[in-house]
């Protein structure tokens, strides 16, 4: 498709969609509690999609009427054996996740994903789960999908991640709920929590200290009502819009301000934007943002702050390009086993479009500020590359088309991300 270009300034009040991880979490924890669960401003994207599709096949009753969603929990014991292949699409957060509740249940079952998804290595969620007892194969050693899962009496055990990683963690987390005796997660680095925020919510118990989490087994959920903010991820890529087009203020409303994601916020301070947060809501963890164009300095991105921000690497490095001097961004490894190899991919879209990006082992180094022109993009299947490019293509002033393709990919997270492009364009 034909990009629109030279935007002269974004104006405008959005509501982004409802955040991806709150919204697989919140099928998860439904299918798997007792009893009625309803959730409001749940992101209707393919990979949720999904998520729902596949506890679905495994016997559990989801209805949406538009505006909520209904779920009839069955508890780990109702779920039923699934008579197809669990197709999770581009979606790793379901693989992964889903990988944990599957090891503990007494039937067999076969994830599979698209060709993206087939790339991306299962063995870091398939090793801990193996050595809780489970039986997990998948291809080769890094167990690419298809990822066969035969479930098996589970024993709680203490397990060092030797990765950051939200998934993993959130794997073992169902995990330890089926098994025997206590299970215990330490962190390499603090990860998004909304696993161990909403576990709570739904009558679970775990203890937390620091980067060690522990929890019993054989814990029973009871259904409750989620009401999910919208995704920061995908607000992130108006953030950005907003700082670097001339002439642009965009609102973005009922944001998750959850204190594990809100790394790209304390990037845009660092760099000198111009970001205001009014409306919290403590309860929701939500609140309003205002942006507006800015004058920007390069900044340094590393360490504890990478967890925090890691999907939001891509359009961060598109911020970099227009900041005076030199960003940096290390401990990013994570990025390689993305939808792409996203380190790779974010470092050739902007060096097409005429910025000056290194990509290291770990990140990229990127030297502002850069003029951008016209070039013809491949999103590779990757939804946040192909936003990320959209966003580009607001800074080309030459007449040449800009061209993405694979824009279909963007509704893995936000199918309506091009009429509010548009509605702030106006």
């Amino acid at each position: 498709m034909e990009l629109r270009k030279n935007s002269q300034g974004l104006q405008g009040t959005i509501r982004v969609p409802g955040d991806k991880s709150i919204s697989h979490r919140a099928i998860m924890l439904g299918a798997i509690a007792h009893g009625q669960t309803t959730v409001e401003g749940l992101l209707r994207g393919e990979d949720v999609q999904s998520t729902m599709e596949a506890f679905c096949s495994m016997g559990v009753a989801i209805q949406d009427d538009g505006q909520m969603v209904t779920i009839q929990g069955r508890g780990f014991e109702g779920l039923k054996p699934p008579e197809n292949q669990l197709d999770m699409g581009n979606s790793g957060t379901s693989m992964r996740l889903i990988s944990g509740i599957l090891a503990g249940l007494s039937f067999e079952s076969v994830l599979t994903g698209d060709d993206s998804l087939s790339k991306r290595p299962m063995d870091r969620v398939a090793q801990p789960l193996r050595l809780m007892g489970a039986d997990v194969k998948g291809q080769g050693q890094r167990d690419l999908p298809a990822l066969m899962i035969k479930g098996k009496e589970l024993k709680g055990i203490e397990y060092h991640l030797p990765m950051a990683s939200a998934q993993v963690k959130s794997a073992l987390i169902f995990a330890g709920l089926q098994a025997e005796g206590q299970m215990t997660i330490v962190e390499k680095a603090k990860t998004r929590n909304h696993t161990e925020d909403m576990l709570v919510q739904f009558g679970g118990s775990l203890e937390i200290s620091d980067k060690t989490i522990k929890l019993s087994g054989h814990q029973k959920l009871t259904g409750t009502h989620v009401l999910v903010p919208g995704d920061i991820s995908s607000a992130s890529f108006w953030l950005v819009a907003g700082l670097i087009v001339p002439q642009s203020k965009i609102i973005l409303e009922n944001v998750g301000i959850n204190e594990t994601r809100t790394g790209i916020l304390e990037v845009i301070k660092a760099m000198g934007g111009k970001v205001e947060m009014t409306e919290i809501d403590n309860i929701a963890k939500s609140a309003t943002l205002t942006v507006a164009t800015s004058e920007l300095k390069g900044t340094a991105i590393s360490g504890d702050l990478i967890p925090r921000l890691i999907d939001e690497l891509p359009i961060i490095a598109l911020l970099a390009t227009q900041a005076e001097g030199e960003t940096l961004i290390a401990d990013a490894e994570e990025l390689r086993v993305k939808e792409t190899d996203r380190i790779t991919v974010v470092a050739d879209v902007l060096n097409s479009m005429g910025a000056d990006v290194t990509p290291t082992d770990d990140g990229m180094i990127i030297e502002g500020k850069t003029s951008l022109h016209p070039a013809s993009i491949d999103a590779q299947g990757d939804h946040r590359i192909g936003m990320m490019t959209a966003i580009a293509s607001l800074l080309v002033t030459d007449a040449q088309p800009m061209i993405l393709e694979g824009a279909e990919a963007i509704n893995t997270s936000y199918p309506t991300f091009f009429e509010d492009l548009e509605s702030l364009c106006q």
